[in-house]
């Protein structure tokens, strides 16, 4: 039977911070020193560099102290630290200016183990730094709030994407969740996740602005639900967004979480779209996080 791995974090705590689920005690970058390789990818950039950067200063002083290990092994040395140091460096980046060099078996040995290590050094960094490049970023921003208004005489819970790179995203795909917390019939507490039903799931070609809708009918979880019930409930929406990068060919993914205090009942979105006599028409992102209240009984 495999052997289960051991977790670093035996508990985490899961905090109601307005409106939004904070967890505390969860796996961070500096948690996988058991997973080098998944560090290295999640690590910020100034870790990566600095990371590399010891470990080449480790290595290099590691093998300084073997070559000095036999006096008189480096040809032109004065058989300091220093001067062996630097004839590790000369020999990992494979500069060799030829000043110092080694004159015996034992040091000439050391070197050729150095240099096939510096080969795999240099495959590994190299990669490592591609990979960190090459991973698929999207700049999709969100509304600050989502709103339950009427749309076509129907509740409807809305909010509103934008691709900031204004290219195109290609077959986007829209997904969105209600999470809460609920309670068995055997009195058992469980969170418990709904798919709503988007209006539109699926926009062929995303390049500017996006209303996501979901209409409140008696099929969603919602229907029936007044705002005093949301505000008391323990309740998020859950975003995901997922769709083609025209400009990379890469698949991007991005999520979005709206909480308690982020979602406004009896509020529409600002409109954002205007037009001109001429028929052209402009967006105004500075009314993109914009609401208006409404009167419910209108």
């Amino acid at each position: 039977m495999p052997r289960r791995p051991k977790s670093t974090n035996t508990k985490v705590r899961i905090r109601n911070q307005d409106g939004r689920l904070q967890f505390q005690g969860g796996d961070h970058w500096r948690d996988y020193l058991r997973d080098p390789y998944h560090l290295m990818l999640t690590i910020p950039w100034p870790g990566f560099v600095g990371l590399v950067a010891v470990a080449y200063i480790v290595v290099n002083a590691l093998f300084a102290c073997l070559y000095l290990l036999q006096p008189g092994s480096l040809k032109g040395s004065d058989g300091s630290f220093a001067e062996a140091f630097f004839f590790s460096v000369q020999t990992l980046a494979s500069i060799g200016y030829g000043a110092i060099y080694p004159q015996t078996t034992y040091a000439g040995i050391l070197m050729t183990i150095e240099a096939i290590l510096s080969l795999l050094a240099i495959a590994v960094i190299t990669g490592l730094a591609f990979a960190r490049f090459a991973k698929p970023t999207a700049r999709i921003m969100f509304s600050r709030y989502a709103v339950v208004a009427p749309y076509n005489g129907m509740p409807t819970l809305m909010f509103r994407a934008a691709n900031q790179r204004q290219n195109l995203i290609l077959e986007a795909q829209a997904k969105v969740y209600l999470a809460r917390d609920e309670i068995t019939q055997e009195g058992v507490p469980f969170r418990r996740i709904y798919d709503l039903n988007l209006v539109r799931e699926v926009n062929p070609r995303f390049s500017l602005t996006w209303n996501v809708m979901h209409p409140i009918d008696r099929t969603s979880p919602l229907y029936g639900l007044t705002a005093e019930q949301w505000e008391t409930s323990f309740s998020q929406i859950l975003v995901t967004l997922m769709g083609l990068d025209e400009t990379v060919a890469y698949d991007i993914h991005v999520r979005h979480v709206y909480g308690l205090m982020d979602v406004l009942w009896n509020h529409r979105l600002a409109n954002v779209m205007q037009w001109t006599e001429s028929g052209d028409r402009y967006i105004e992102y500075a009314k993109f996080d914009a609401v208006e209240p409404i009167d419910p009984k209108a």
